[in-house]
Order: C-alpha cells, then sequence, then structure tokens
C-alpha cells in the first residue's frame, strides 16, 4: 500500500487537532505540484459553494515528511499484517488449547511467529 497525500493531511489535521477540508486533484510529487494540485476550503459562500484559501494549511515539507513517515511506520508493520492473516482463527485457537494445552498452542503460535519475525 502506499500511503498517499491525502492520509498525510489527515495525520496532520489528527495531530494537530485541527479539521482542514480540502480537495486534491491529481498526485502531487513536489511542491509546485503540491500548491496547485491542493486547495484548502477556508469556507463557504451564500450558496454553500466551497471558498478556497489562498494559502496552504501544511507545508509541501510538513506533508511530504508525515507522508514518508506514515509510510516507514505501514512497511515496519508488515510482519504484523502477514502474522495475522497466518494465524488459525480464534475458533481453531480454542480448539488447539482444548485438545493439545496451552503449551500446544504456543506452539502453534511460535510458529507463525517464527515464519514472520519482528
Amino acid at each position: 500500500m502506499t500511503i498517499e497525500i491525502s492520509n498525510a493531511i489527515q495525520s496532520l489535521n489528527t495531530k494537530s487537532g485541527n479539521n482542514h477540508e480540502y480537495v486534491i486533484s491529481g498526485t502531487p510529487t513536489n511542491e509546485a505540484e503540491y500548491n496547485s494540485q491542493v486547495k484548502f476550503i477556508s469556507g463557504a459562500d451564500a450558496n454553500g459553494t466551497a471558498i478556497f484559501s489562498d494559502t496552504q494549511a501544511y507545508s509541501w515539507s510538513e506533508v511530504s515528511a508525515e507522508q514518508s513517515s506514515l509510510q516507514t511506520a505501514y512497511d515496519n508493520n508488515k510482519y504484523q499484517r502477514d502474522r495475522a492473516e497466518e494465524y488459525p482463527s480464534i475458533v481453531d485457537q480454542l480448539d488447539d488449547i482444548y485438545h493439545n494445552g496451552v503449551d500446544g498452542w504456543k506452539a502453534t503460535i511460535k510458529t507463525v511467529k517464527d515464519k514472520f519475525p519482528k
């Protein structure tokens, strides 16, 4: 999965306690594209039409740094996603405990953990 600019803006909104609304047209990959393709909404006119701000709520450096940080976090947690797919269902795990005891269940889980290390 590729972390998009919209994910970075939403993350910055959450971290800063803001709720900046925005429109993205395209996939900006540099500051010039960001400034032309990302428009933050500052309000609405009497007809409810969006009024776009003349300034960006977040700079390209803030957004691209956040995007990079989110992508790194996502990539670093691949083992968690892989393990989640590989673990037996909860029903099967409970059955394993019933038939093989906790030690048998631990062995089953350890196999998955060993297959997908941190």
